[in-house]
């Protein structure tokens, strides 16, 4: 087999824990070796994760942002306008930065879930990812990832939970959850 180098796609996706530690663990790794690291954070933002104070030592190297104001209703609920507001900014956001060729990886955190609620369209992901320049990685994280973007995708990772903590009452724990 040849000896291919390309800017990769990749969905780390499932009803397991771990898909956002995946992504970070390939961040550290990316940033180890030199690259930059774009992070963006769809609905993630009203807690204060280790996550953020941990890469602000990377400086411009890597940097993440956090777009939304935490979790959002789904189900019976309307979604709330504010929240399509938040997820089309982190969206143009997104396209932008894997357009521009300046990031050498872009994480977009929880938007499988932005496409899975349907506040964002997955053909307009799609074509983004579709145009991005030949050596741009993009992550993308979340459950029920759409057909559409594993279809694209290079490699894909599902995370399925065998038990968790939870489980026998144990509340999330800082510096290992959060």
């Amino acid at each position: 087999m040849a000896d291919v180098r390309k800017g990769l796609i990749i969905v780390n996706t499932g009803p397991g824990k771990g898909k956002t530690t995946a992504a970070m663990g390939t961040a550290l790794r990316a940033v180890g070796n030199g690259l930059k690291v774009l992070m963006l954070q769809f609905l993630k933002g009203s807690w204060h994760y280790g996550e953020l104070d941990a890469v602000e030592a990377f400086g411009d190297r890597f940097v993440m942002k956090q777009m939304g104001r935490g979790f959002v209703k789904v189900g019976g609920a309307e979604t709330d306008p504010e929240d399509l507001r938040l997820v089309e900014e982190c969206w143009h956001e997104a396209e932008q930065a894997i357009l521009s060729g300046e990031w050498d990886l872009v994480i977009l955190d929880e938007i499988n879930y932005a496409i899975g609620y349907k506040m964002l369209d997955p053909e307009k992901v799609a074509a983004v990812l579709r145009r991005k320049p030949e050596m741009v990685h993009v992550i993308l994280t979340g459950r029920n990832a759409h057909p559409t973007i594993v279809e694209l995708a290079d490699t894909v990772t599902e995370m399925r939970e065998v038990k968790h903590a939870y489980q026998k009452g144990i509340e999330a724990q800082r510096g290992i959850e959060y």
